[in-house]
């Protein structure tokens, strides 16, 4: 199987984390370039899912403070603060790739087994949840088949984005409180045992690449990206993600 390229990035605004997994789906097609990505947000932010109308952000008046931006990818909106999260770029040739609820599964079924490590007894949701009136304004008060669940709460829930020649999956998997969505407890609010005070955004990036490549498939260190890379990035950060037209497109 195509080993994936690996890459650990440091906290990051919205619009670069948003301009840099456009890159990567765009390396995917057309360089053939399969990555996994894992990556923080810096200062915490407020993400947006593709169909969202950006003055729904008005109905959570904790997050208001946070700075916004749209993703490519649906679903609800997440606040990114204390967490992990993860990018996978595919083309589309790539055996992961093959089927989409299949790459998700596999994807949050290593995840169990990272989490697993640390003494977290998580599982895959089975069933939607049936809601009455419209969907939550934030990802983790929905559910999907497939989600991760921690007792009654979900911890990690991923998107997807298809385009010819390739597939975006990415994902975030939600570690603790944040002040600006107090309503959501993480990890280690809902588990305590001796080995959660090992949890963090690293440690659990580090099980999880060594359960993927048990599992999965090969990982190759990528290392820094290209020039090229850095400036293609920056155009899709600046020009689309950063841009006032894209957040408030709907």
């Amino acid at each position: 199987m195509q080993p994936l390229q690996l890459i650990l990035d440091p906290p990051a605004a919205g619009a670069w984390n948003m301009g840099v997994d456009e890159m990567l789906m765009e390396r995917a097609a057309e360089a053939n370039l399969a990555t996994l990505r894992f990556y923080r947000w810096s200062p915490a932010t407020l993400s947006l899912g593709y169909f969202q109308n950006a003055a729904d952000r008005e109905t959570h008046a904790a997050s208001n403070a946070c700075p916004m931006v749209r993703r490519s990818s649906g679903g609800g909106a997440i606040v990114h603060d204390h967490e992990l999260t993860y990018s996978i770029s595919l083309p589309t040739a790539h055996p992961l790739a093959a089927d989409a609820e299949t790459l998700y599964r596999n994807v949050h079924g290593t995840l169990l087994e990272a989490l697993a490590e640390f003494g977290v007894e998580a599982r895959l949701n089975e069933a939607a949840l049936v809601q009455l009136a419209g969907e939550p304004f934030l990802c983790f008060q929905r559910r999907a088949v497939g989600d991760v669940l921690l007792d009654r709460y979900k911890i990690c829930g991923s998107a997807q984005r298809r385009r010819r020649g390739a597939i975006l999956q990415h994902g975030s998997v939600l570690l603790g409180r944040s002040a600006a969505a107090p309503e959501l407890p993480g990890v280690i609010d809902l588990v305590d045992t001796q080995a959660i005070s090992r949890l963090t955004p690293t440690t659990l990036a580090e099980v999880w690449i060594h359960i993927w490549r048990s599992q999965l498939s090969p990982l190759e260190s990528y290392g820094e990206y290209s020039p090229d890379d850095l400036k293609l990035a920056g155009v899709q950060a600046s020009t689309k993600y950063g841009s006032a037209v894209w957040t408030n497109r709907r």
